[in-house]
């Protein structure tokens, strides 16, 4: 991994602290700042031999904070499961002045960019696993969804989305229209405009039934809308629960279902082995 470029930690004390046993490289370089992507390795990997399935995770914060720490909790389980986690930095209003667009383009290179780079990071191009909250969630489904030229390199396509309250639809009916160059572009951009399709990635949405920032039913149109073309979605509810319920700091309880679940999704797609500690666990 050599030939990436190494950068310095980000933000403040605290997420020091929690990005102190990652390795962090740059994998984006723009006019508002260098992006960077934090890596957490199983343990005893070898990532110039060893090629495992890897576990991408897009922060929520509806584009506006940066938050790379919130899914830390996440990378540590998927990395003792023997899967490549990384939770990555985009550009987010609050840090880089960005924009939504800017958000769905660095999400894009970011999943493109690992494809590139697998073999010097120990990833298995071929099981690329896309996570993303809120805001995240939107741009890991855009990566999924939006069109793809084939001479720009490989398409950023995941193998399987996970997604946490995900906004997906930004027409003037949906979340965030306002916040996109022209009320046209995000409906462009909204992940509902480009469906159905055919062959789609696995999915599972995990939603709060009383989120008030993306109304549960959103989620409930887009996976039906999602399944139309034979394409597997699976949409969890959670009722009485608004839109951090899953968060490892905000409940306990559904940190644990909704990451058991996670895990679960993916040992059913055979992208992990199952966990011989979950039924001692449960």
């Amino acid at each position: 991994m050599n030939n990436l470029p190494k950068s310095p930690m980000i933000g403040e004390a605290r997420n020091k602290e929690l990005l102190s046993s990652a390795t962090t490289y740059v994998y984006r370089q723009t006019p508002s700042g260098d992006l960077h992507a934090h890596f957490f390795f199983p343990p005893d990997f070898n990532y110039l031999e060893d090629r495992a399935p890897s576990i991408i995770f897009f922060h929520g914060g509806l584009w506006d904070i940066s938050a790379p720490t919130q899914f830390i909790p996440h990378c540590h389980h998927f990395a003792s499961r023997g899967m490549v986690a990384v939770t990555v930095e985009y550009r987010t209003k609050a840090l880089f002045e960005g924009t939504p667009e800017e958000a769905i383009s660095d999400a894009k290179e970011a999943l493109a960019f690992f494809k590139y780079h697998a073999a010097s990071m120990g990833m298995d191009a071929d099981r690329i696993v896309a996570v993303g909250a809120s805001a995240g969630a939107n741009a890991v489904l855009s990566a999924a969804l939006h069109p793809h030229d084939k001479t720009l390199g490989p398409s950023p396509r995941p193998c399987a989305m996970i997604l946490f309250g995900p906004i997906s639809d930004t027409s003037t009916s949906g979340i965030g229209n306002e916040l996109f160059a022209t009320s046209k572009d995000g409906k462009f951009h909204s992940p509902s405009y480009h469906l159905p399709q055919k062959a789609l990635p696995p999915c599972l949405i995990f939603h709060g039934k009383a989120d008030r920032v993306v109304p549960f039913d959103q989620s409930e149109r887009f996976a039906k809308r999602y399944r139309k073309r034979r394409n597997k979605c699976e949409l969890m509810e959670f009722k009485n629960a608004g839109h951090t319920f899953f968060n490892y700091n905000s409940d306990g309880n559904n940190y644990e279902i909704t990451l058991r679940s996670s895990d679960q999704f993916l040992v059913d797609l055979g992208i992990l082995e199952p966990d011989p500690l979950a039924d001692i666990m449960h």
